[in-house]
């Protein structure tokens, strides 16, 4: 069930209209990083993660739920970035002020200029946001489709990176426009995602094993090795030597793919090398990881009449 509050969450102002960048700011009202793909994105992998895990799904029906009142916040910011275009526009007479604009060579190309930075606002839209991004292309359930996978270790790695986007796209924004009640709002929705960001990172921490993610540990033959796969010198890091974070691995640098693959049969011969991890370990922690992750979801799942409501069930 949603509830609509008139007021918004941050009160959102703007100092004086300015359809240019009311067009970069489409950005995060319907491109790949904004706040619709962000409420939708959270809001479908909740219903996954309600039965088996509850905890998540509140965490997630929340932030969902909040950037739907950050998409409020980026819609009403570019509304008012727009005020008078709609009006203008209702007037179709030759007197109306964007007529007028045609007067005059200056004029003209200011009129020009705001075309070309936001046609959708002029020609489609009316002077009202339009589910785009800032180039214009409308948004897609292809942005979001691939953060839904069923598996929650995965989801909020996923969600993790989606909130690392959305804030540098608040960044940019920045950038771009001097009204400084503008500024405070971008700075607010930008903090925003910060705090989202620790959430689900603190939501990841709380499942236990959660690397690999999903289920099946993957081949100890070739977690480890590290293909030195360009000419020139080389560079060595904490990602090609040492450890590994996450399974604690020696990585094996593999200066020459070439020969490394004709040397063992396509990587058909590769035998574990850096690691403790055998395929025989594996094998079992995989039927082990398999019959836990089973039995806690089918554990979860109610037998016989359902409801969603939890006052339904009372």
């Amino acid at each position: 069930m949603f509830y609509h509050v008139k007021e918004l969450q941050f009160n959102a102002r703007v100092s004086r209209p300015d359809p240019g960048f009311a067009s970069l700011l489409l950005e995060q009202f319907g491109g790949a990083n904004g706040e619709l793909a962000a409420a939708l994105r959270y809001f479908g992998q909740a219903f996954g993660a309600r039965t088996p895990f509850p905890d998540k799904y509140d965490l997630l029906m929340d932030i969902a739920t909040e950037e739907f009142s950050h998409l409020e916040i980026v819609g009403a910011t570019i509304q008012m970035l727009l005020q008078g275009i709609n009006g203008d526009l209702k007037n179709a007479a030759n007197e109306s002020e964007i007529m007028q604009m045609l007067d005059g060579k200056q004029r003209k190309e200011e009129f020009i200029h705001q075309a070309i930075v936001a046609p959708q606002f002029l020609t489609s839209s009316g002077g009202t946001p339009a589910y785009t991004n800032s180039q214009g292309v409308p948004w897609t359930a292809a942005y979001i489709n691939g953060d839904c996978n069923g598996d929650l270790s995965v989801d909020l790695r996923s969600d993790i990176a989606a909130e690392s986007r959305a804030k540098v796209t608040y960044e940019y924004l920045l950038q771009f426009t001097d009204d400084p009640y503008v500024k405070e709002t971008l700075h607010f929705l930008m903090a925003r995602e910060v705090a989202h960001y620790q959430m689900f990172e603190a939501a990841l921490q709380t499942i236990t094993p959660a690397f690999p993610p999903a289920v099946l540990q993957s081949d100890p033959r070739y977690t480890n090795l590290y293909f030195n796969m360009s000419n020139g010198s080389e560079v060595r890091g904490p990602w090609n030597e040492g450890e590994s974070t996450q399974l604690g691995e020696v990585w094996q640098y593999v200066n020459d793919p070439v020969q490394y693959v004709l040397d063992t049969n396509g990587m058909l011969n590769t035998e574990p090398d850096g690691t403790e991890r055998t395929n025989d370990s594996v094998n079992v922690l995989d039927q082990q990881m398999s019959a836990e992750k089973s039995e806690e979801i089918n554990a979860a799942v109610p037998v016989g009449e359902q409801a969603w409501s939890q006052s339904a069930i009372d």
